[in-house]
C-alpha cells in the first residue's frame, strides 16, 4: 500500500532552520505531484508548498514564500521542505501529500497523506 512518512520535525528557536523529509513507497513516485500542508493548534490545515511531478513547477503560500523551499529526489522517492527564518507562527504539524492530478492548493485533490511531523518554533 501507499505510505508517506514525514521526518525531520523538532523544536527550533526563532530564525532557525529545519529540513523536513517525506519518504514515499508503494507508488510510482515520479508520476506524482507532491505537497506540504500544515495544521497549527486550533486552526484548519493549510497549504504550504507544492512541486509538480517533474520538479519544474513549485508554488508556495504567501506566508512562507522566500523562506521555505520544496524539492524532490525521484531516485530516493522523497520530497523535502527546507524551512529557513522560522518564526513561532510556523509552529504546526506538517504533512506531505501526493496526488496525480492536483489543484495545488486544494487538499481534496491529493490522493495520499502522511501522518505528519511536529515543528515547534520557540521565541
Amino acid at each position: 500500500q501507499v505510505q508517506l512518512v514525514e521526518s525531520g520535525g523538532g523544536v527550533v528557536q526563532a530564525e532557525g532552520s529545519l529540513r523536513l523529509s517525506c519518504a514515499a513507497s508503494g507508488l510510482t513516485f515520479s508520476l506524482y505531484a507532491m505537497g506540504w500542508f500544515r495544521q497549527a493548534p486550533g486552526k484548519e490545515r493549510e497549504f504550504v508548498a507544492h512541486i509538480n511531478w517533474s520538479g519544474g513547477f513549485t508554488a508556495y503560500s504567501d506566508s512562507v514564500k522566500g523562506r521555505f523551499a520544496i524539492s524532490r529526489d525521484d531516485a530516493k522517492n522523497a520530497v523535502y521542505l527546507q524551512m529557513n527564518s522560522l518564526n513561532p507562527e510556523d509552529t504546526a504539524v506538517y504533512y506531505c501529500a501526493a496526488g496525480l492530478r492536483v489543484k495545488w492548493r486544494e487538499q481534496t485533490s491529493y490522493n495520499y497523506w502522511g501522518q505528519g511531523t511536529q515543528v515547534t518554533v520557540s521565541s
